[in-house]
């Protein structure tokens, strides 16, 4: 077991944990970041981003990712691949333990835990998560070259993962229960206009079944109760995200679906010293660019913070 001492420590490593990170070492501050055991967050499961700024023919998640780190590096943040576990924020300073058995403490902390896809239902389905049913088109896509898969979802990250798969599938059957997608309006065009796909509207998901591997879905009409069969090879979820705030209830103030509150036009949580970025406290407008800004507004509050102690 180890023991850590910081100013500040920021917990995630996506886009609002990384300008955190680089805001607070720019600062002075010495910052430690704590990784979390999924690199870069969510995302690093986007293929391609063509709305983060400065980057005219768009950029990978993953390359946007490395490029945070290294300059998060490049400025001195130290980085730590691990993940907190439970928190003590009842005392100064705040004690962190991680699963890997270190203890860290802090005079200021910044949680950019981010947000984790949701499952249609864990318990019935687990048992073809990576044997046909993923939440990762970037990931997995590759292994449906010349078949069918089902993209389940409305919203920019279903229509993404759906023109992505377009790629290898020979078809994709886009299956949302309304009547019309979420989708940005550029992402509809795209979906409309291509010809592997076709779009399941009204329905979800009933069933997913197979033996070993996914081999076809049930799909529930939500109109008219109607099932019908579907044989398809895989399965790609993105019908939302679950804040990753689980650790912090017992302190902290959450909305009913476990996003973190925080004060108005501020990142400042019910906790003093303790400030919320990223996509654990914005349920609405979950994009990087905007991760990244309240990383950055964050930062500069746990600044003032600091020096006012």
């Amino acid at each position: 077991m180890a023991q850590y001492t910081a100013k500040i420590i920021i917990l995630g490593s996506g886009p609002a944990g990384y300008t955190a990170a680089i805001y607070a070492a720019r600062a002075g501050l010495n910052p430690c970041l704590i990784s979390g055991f999924e690199e870069g967050g969510q995302l690093t499961m986007t293929s391609m981003i063509e709305n983060f700024p400065g980057f005219p023919l768009g950029i990978s998640g993953v390359e946007l990712t490395d490029k945070m780190k290294q300059q998060a590096v490049n400025v001195g943040v130290t980085i730590i691949n691990d993940k907190i576990n439970e928190v003590d924020l009842s005392q100064k300073p705040f004690i962190l333990s991680s699963e890997n058995g270190n203890c860290f403490q802090t005079e200021s902390l910044i949680v950019a835990t981010g947000a984790s896809a949701k499952w249609l239902d864990y318990q019935a389905h687990k048992k073809y998560i990576g044997k046909g049913l993923s939440t990762c088109a970037t990931c997995d896509g590759f292994f449906y070259k010349n078949k069918t898969v089902a993209v389940v979802g409305g919203g920019n990250a279903a229509a993404e993962e759906a023109l992505y798969l377009t790629n290898f599938a020979s078809k994709v059957i886009l299956v949302h229960r309304r009547a019309e997608l979420r989708a940005e309006k550029i992402l509809q065009e795209r979906l409309f206009k291509n010809p592997k796909i076709e779009i399941a509207w009204n329905n979800v998901v009933y069933e997913i079944f197979g033996d070993k591997q996914v081999s076809g879905v049930k799909l529930k009409n939500v109109i008219t109760d109607e099932i019908k069969t579907v044989d398809l090879n895989g399965v790609f979820l993105a019908i939302g995200y679950k804040p990753n705030s689980e650790i912090f209830k017992k302190y902290l103030n959450l909305d009913d679906d476990g996003y973190i509150l925080t004060k108005p036009d501020s990142s400042a949580t019910n906790v003093e010293g303790v400030f919320a970025c990223g996509d654990v406290k914005n349920k609405s407008f979950q994009q990087a660019v905007i991760a990244a800004g309240t990383g950055a507004q964050a930062s500069m509050e746990a600044q003032r913070y600091l020096t006012s102690l």
